[in-house]
Formats: C-alpha cells, structure tokens, sequence
C-alpha cells in the first residue's frame, strides 16, 4: 500500500464527499451486511463491516498472511496447546480495559447465537479448554496437535465480556454462565456494538446507510477519515452513477462492463486483483425426492455420473470470456492453485457436451429431466448472468433447466431450508488454505465438530472427512499440504461440488485514494488511504 499522507497535509487539495466534509469518506456497497453482529452470519459482506468495530486476536493482511492483533505473538508451547500474549493498554469503546475474560465470553457466544445462517463454531469446535496464567497471558488448548488454531483465531472477533463475567471458565459443551447473551438486535442498534477497533459505531439504518466513527482511543495507527459512511447501493447502475458524480469515494464490485470507461476517467482509479472466493454449484446428495427435480423418479444427483455430466456441460471458458469479461479464472478446485493446500495443477472439469450426454444415458436419463437452478441475483459478480448461462448449458445437454434468482437475503434462508436441489454460491476462504471450504462446503455434516456447516447439498465421503481430519493434525507444512490435496481430490473424483471460476474482484475510486485489492474481497475503510 502507498504511503500515507496526513489528513491535515492534504485536506487542502482533497475534496471527498464535498469540500465541507473532507474528513468523512463515503463508500458504495454491493452488498448489505445483514447485521453487525459479528458472529451471527459468516458471510463477507458481515466479516468486512465487523472489522472496523471489532477486531481479532489475530488479523490479517491483505494477502491473509497473519500479523499481531490484539494478541502481539503466540507459539505452541505443547503439542496441544497455544500460547497468546495479549496486547497491553487496549480499551473498548466505552474505555474498559480488554482481558482474558473477553476472550472467554466470546468463545462462550460463538455457538449461542439464535438462527445464525453460517456459524463461527466451525472456527471455534478445536478448543477443547481455555487457561488464563495471568492477566496477559491466554492458553488455548486443543484434543490433538491443531496447526491452524491462530489462522482459525483471525476469523472471529472479541467481544466485550459483561461486568459480572468474571471468572469464566469456556467448556464446548456450554459454558456455565447464569446471563444472557446478547442478541443480534443489539448489535444493529447500538446497544452491544462495543469492540476494541479503530472505528466506533455511529449509526446503522436498513437499506440506507451504516455510519462509523473514528476512535480517538485506538491503540494502533490511527486511519485518516473521522467518519465512514457505507451506502448499500446493490444495483450496479447507481453504484457506478454515484461514483461519477462523486456521491461516493469508493465502490466495491464495478460491474465489468463499465471497467474501460472507468479506467479511462482520469479522475477515477481501478485496482484488481484475484480473490479467494469461487463460485461453485452444490447438488442435494441427501434426499430421495429432491425439490427442483421433475420429470423423473427419485433423486438423480445420488447419481456420479449425473454429476460429472453436469459438469461437463459446463463452458467455464466461456463463462469467464463472456459473463465475466475475462475478469475471472475457470476453477478446477474450491481454492486457487497459489493458495496453501491446493493443487498448483489443478484443471477445470473440460467442457464436453457430448460426454454429458453419453453419461446422462448411462445413468438411465437419456431423455434428461426438468430442473430448477437457485441462484442469488445480488450477492456475486454477475451470479443471475451466471445461472442464466448455465441453465442455457445444461439445456443443450438435455436437462431443461430454469433459474430461480432471487434477492440474497431470501436466497439464503431458501437455501438453508434446503428449498433447492442445485444452487449457485460462493465462498471465500475465511482462512486462504483449502480446509476453508473442505470443512464448510463438503466435510459430512456434524453439528457436534461443526464440520459441514454450510454443506446443504449434503454431500458425505468418511474417507474424505479422515484425511481433511488427519490434515487438521498436522503440524509440518509441507505434509499437511499433501493431505489437503488428497481430500480436495477426492471430492473433485467424486463431483461432490461443481467449481466454475475464482473471482477477480475490482474496486474504482477517487484518483486521490488508493486501496490495495485483497484477496478475501473485503472492503475495508481501514485500507483506504489519501494518495
């Protein structure tokens, strides 16, 4: 990231969001966060916003590589144990001090937050116990050998303990506390939207605005801007449109069509960069009579070959070439290749319509069946062109297929109602190493480990779970590496889930900003700075 200048130093020449409110940067959003409730939704849009009120043990960067948060260094000190050295002098907004017992209460929140769509407890089902040696001193400790407790720590943010919680001790079967935890309403409103981070909350109103404030008290570099306010603007016309008239600084996701015109402005800058999100289709693996499915008997995609046909159907070239514009990479796995457990030579399932034929009529579907393909029409990069695109493919190979998009929001509660029996999504590894979405996506659903959370195919292959659980246990890199290969590989052989392309995410704004694109797609003020 370039270096920072002054506000004051350049206050003079800068004229963002009007010349009265220079101070105050105002960025447009794709997507709404569905709540401040740092642990409610494990979604990008909800992790991004968290950020600015809350924050970590452990951050990360932009490349997700892990660096001090409020932790300043942590070491396995046993095989089944990590020590963290909390950071000194650190306040939450309403200046008590951060300690131990905020660590504890929020490992005792994680998994007691009512209808949370995605949990946080997949991050934190390692911890078997919880030891506090002194004030500035926390001991995780874990059943067997568990290398990537820090990076699964950078995921989660702490929250303030109430003034009686002292003493807590942390169980994972239910930690004995006699109060209630918060609920996510009052984090929306205020009330519990109390973190340790560079920004305070200011003011959240549905569809219109969230409002954060600077933190005068932050313990590290203090950011820029005394005020941040995030517009949902999830049409992709007014996005743009609000940036060329200059009612917003800074827009995430510029649809790709407008990009030359963008780049061409000479008051405007465009940054990209490689995500580590894929946008992937899930297939109900699960029920004998699946929804969405018409035409025939039963539930084709217990079927291999139905689901290696369906991906051969699939043009991903084309896809990236003309949906995305070329701003996008055919996926062969969950996790690009450059990232830590996959495989560097990973290929995309070739586009083979014929074959998808052949394999269709093998499994007794030469006439195919009617199907219904859910998709969101306002959560990824062109996610309804998409599904249009590869409804038109699965067509060609003979399954008459019609898309139903719908708004995100509704999408997901469809979706974790198992209301489709394909769907399109995404995912972004909360981690940048490919257990992320093994874990998630694929893993056998188990609430006790929280392995599978958001696997609503429900695909299950124990001999994948053994090595993905093997993988987990092992501390030496380069062999836990090799495992995280072996399982990927075994859902790729299996066709568990369909990859189609890793996201390459741009951002436009002002020419005096500049913003370094990261890979976990976030949009963070706090990576905003006066150029």
């Amino acid at each position: 990231m370039q270096h920072r200048t002054t506000l004051m130093a350049a206050a003079a020449a800068l004229a963002l969001s009007g010349a009265a409110q220079a101070q105050t940067l105002t960025i447009g959003l794709a997507a709404e966060p569905s709540a401040l409730d740092p642990h409610f939704h494990n979604l990008g849009p909800n992790n991004a916003m968290s950020r600015h009120i809350f924050e970590s043990l452990v951050q990360q960067d932009e490349n997700q590589n892990l660096q001090p948060g409020l932790a300043t260094d942590w070491e396995p000190t046993t095989d089944t144990s990590w020590t963290f050295n909390l950071r000194d002098g650190v306040t939450f907004h309403d200046g008590s001090s951060f300690g131990p017992e905020d660590v504890i209460w929020t490992l005792c929140r994680i998994p007691n937050v009512p209808d949370s769509p995605s949990s946080f407890e997949v991050y934190t089902s390692a911890i078997e116990s919880v030891e506090v040696p002194d004030p500035s001193t926390v001991v995780f400790n874990t059943a067997a050998p568990y290398p990537l407790l820090p990076v699964e720590i950078s995921t989660w943010r702490i929250l303030k303990a109430p003034d009686d919680a002292e003493g807590l001790t942390y169980d994972p079967e239910g930690c004995d506390y006699a109060g209630a935890y918060p609920a996510t309403a009052a984090f929306n409103d205020g009330t519990e939207a109390i973190g340790t981070g560079a920004y305070t909350f200011g003011e959240f109103v549905k569809g219109d605005r969230i409002v954060v404030n600077r933190n005068d008290d932050y313990w590290g570099e203090a950011p820029d801007f005394e005020s941040v306010i995030f517009r949902p603007i999830t049409s992709d016309g007014p996005r743009v449109a609000a940036l060329l008239a200059g009612d917003v600084d800074l827009i995430e996701k510029p649809p790709l069509q407008d990009l030359p015109r963008l780049n061409d402005n000479a008051d405007l800058e465009v940054a990209q960069g490689l995500s580590n999100r894929v946008i992937y289709l899930h297939m109900d693996q699960f029920e004998d009579d699946t929804p969405g499915v018409s035409g025939v008997d039963g539930n084709p995609f217990k079927d291999k070959r139905v689901r290696e046909a369906l991906s051969h159907a699939i043009n991903r070239e084309a896809i990236v070439e003309r949906i995305m514009g070329g701003v996008a990479e055919p996926a062969g796995e969950l996790l690009p290749p450059v990232m830590f457990g996959a495989d560097p030579d990973a290929q995309a399932t070739p586009y083979d319509p014929e074959l998808a034929r052949e394999l269709l009529a093998e499994a007794g579907y030469a006439d195919g069946f009617e199907l219904v393909l859910g998709s969101p029409n306002d959560r990824y990069i062109n996610d309804e062109k998409i599904a249009q695109a590869v409804a038109q493919m699965f067509a060609q190979a003979g399954i008459d297929t019609t898309v139903d998009a719908v708004t995100a929001s509704v999408f997901f509660s469809r979706r974790n109602d198992y209301e489709f029996s394909i769907y399109l999504a995404g995912w972004g590894s909360g981690t940048g190493e490919m257990s992320s979405p093994l874990r998630a996506l694929v893993a056998c659903r188990d609430p006790d480990t929280g392995y599978g959370g958001t696997n609503r195919g429900r695909y299950c292959n124990p001999e994948m779970d053994a090595i993905l659980k093997q993988a987990l246990e092992t501390v030496d890199d380069e062999a836990r590496a090799e495992l995280l290969q072996q399982a990927s590989a075994i859902v790729m052989d299996d066709y568990g889930i369909l990859p189609l392309h890793f996201e390459v995410t741009p951002w436009a704004f002002k020419k005096e900003l500049s913003y370094t694109p990261r890979a976990d797609q976030y949009t963070l003020a706090l990576g905003v700075s006066l150029d």
